[in-house]
């Protein structure tokens, strides 16, 4: 399972559920009416609880392999902040955005390029080589463990990028690689790659109907609600549905192939997992796979069906492929000329894709601002820059303002601040910290970062 999901009973939903045949659609936050905890909608009626209504949100997004430093730079402030080529793709939401220079996550220095580059990078423990693998639970996992409770799932781990299997040449196993989102020291949490099955489970949408709309399922209890809500929210709702119906078609087109692999699968007496992309059921244009994992992040959030997610772009070591940006290298092997005009185009597309997320985010109002407002958004890679394995900076950028509990807008540089003073893990605790998690340390920091 690619979601770490809790019993029914426990969740404490903020948001009105429509319930159809085989589905369940929790609906954005509906000014007109009260707070709900855990509230269906069956006859028309639901009861009102003092629940906070808009909770903090927490979201990861990674690309392996660095950049090409030479167009990765900010200064300046707000609506004044100067972007590089790549960053410019941040232009639209600069004042709610943070450009972090200058951390590192020690301990994965020195271990070699690569899976111990990456295996720690969201918890600062040190990894292990061998046959047993070993890392720490994740700062995404801390805070899924903190308030996952109180939404249907825990949290959304997903990528785009199928995991690698095997042994890299340090003797460090290739799941430090191919995952960033760790529940245990031991265990990491497996990715979802296919959007159909990510939209599902965001849906409970199970049996024999999977084929149905959505939406054709909860017609008549949307059409009930209508009476009820003001009409801001009937506006807010139709605009809901509406995208819900756009993402569902594009689903569908993805389900149709995925289907049409398993049973290429089962007649060839494969594995899905052996067969290559597309023909296991993965979009083959990556541009498709990445927007969508991103619109089904937006409405989770949004919604409030979980807090906490993380997406894999490009994973360490990936082998996609990028004809679209006219690049014909692998991304691996283009990452070795990362100075290339090539590689910029491959950074800035994956950088595109957190701004993508950012702004779907910032488009859905809830209360006095937008999700994107009571959200953090964090985009990172584990490693600077591709041709020479340099992980002794790490490349990050965060778009958000968790309730108004960090200022945004800004260049923060703390490359010159002495090791101690630029640890990712302080960067970690910051967060947790506004999450209401606090710990005496995190990985290799006992202190939060200044600043955050």
């Amino acid at each position: 399972m690619a979601y770490r999901t809790q019993k029914p009973d426990r969740g404490i939903s903020r948001r009105m559920v429509l319930r159809g045949a085989g589905v369940a659609m929790s609906l954005p936050w509906l000014e007109s009416l009260p707070v709900f905890a855990d509230t269906t909608l069956r006859a028309g009626t639901a009861a009102a609880a003092g629940a906070a209504p808009y909770p903090k949100r927490f979201a990861v997004l990674f690309m392996g392999t660095g950049v090409n430093e030479n167009y990765w730079s900010a200064e300046g402030a707000g609506e004044a902040m100067k972007l590089s080529k790549t960053l410019a793709v941040l232009e639209p939401i600069k004042k709610k955005v943070n450009v972090i220079n200058g951390l590192f996550d020690k301990p994965t220095t020195g271990l070699g390029i690569h899976p111990g580059q990456t295996g720690g990078l969201l918890s600062g423990a040190k990894i292990t080589k061998g046959a047993i693998i070993h890392g720490g639970i994740t700062v995404d996992q801390m805070i899924a463990n903190h308030v996952g409770d109180q939404t249907p799932l825990a949290s959304m781990v997903l990528a785009c990028d199928e995991p690698m299997t095997g042994y890299h040449e340090t003797n460090f196993s290739m799941s430090y690689s191919s995952h960033i989102s760790w529940q245990t020291s031991d265990s990491p949490v497996p990715v979802e790659l296919y959007p159909a099955l990510a939209f599902d489970n965001l849906f409970e949408n199970r049996g024999s109907l999977r084929n149905m709309s959505i939406l054709d399922r909860v017609r008549e209890r949307a059409q009930a609600l209508t009476t009820q809500i003001s009409s801001g929210d009937k506006a807010k709702l139709d605009e809901y549905l509406t995208s819900v119906r756009e993402v569902e078609t594009r689903v569908d087109k993805m389900r149709r192939s995925m289907a049409q692999a398993e049973d290429k699968a089962k007649t060839s007496n494969k594995p899905l997992f052996t067969m290559p992309r597309p023909a296991n059921g993965l979009p083959e244009d990556l541009r498709d796979h990445t927007r969508l994992m991103c619109d089904i992040i937006a409405m989770a959030f949004q919604t409030d069906r979980t807090r906490v997610a993380s997406l894999i772009t490009a994973r360490d070591l990936s082998a996609l492929y990028y004809p679209f940006l006219d690049v014909k290298e692998g991304h691996h092997s283009a990452s070795h000329n990362n100075l290339s005009d090539g590689y910029e185009r491959i950074a800035r597309f994956h950088l595109s894709q957190m701004a993508y997320l950012a702004q779907k985010l910032d488009s859905m109002p809830e209360g006095d601002g937008t999700v994107l407002d009571h959200s953090l958004v964090m985009w990172m890679s584990n490693m600077w820059d591709g041709r020479k394995h340099d992980n002794g900076r790490l490349p990050i950028v965060t778009a958000g303002g968790l309730g108004g509990t960090l200022e945004t807008g800004r260049v923060l540089d703390y490359l010159n601040a002495g090791d101690d003073n630029r640890k990712v893990c302080s960067l970690y605790m910051s967060i947790m910290e506004k999450f209401g998690i606090r710990t005496q340390e995190f990985g290799d920091a006992s202190s939060k970062l200044k600043e955050i």
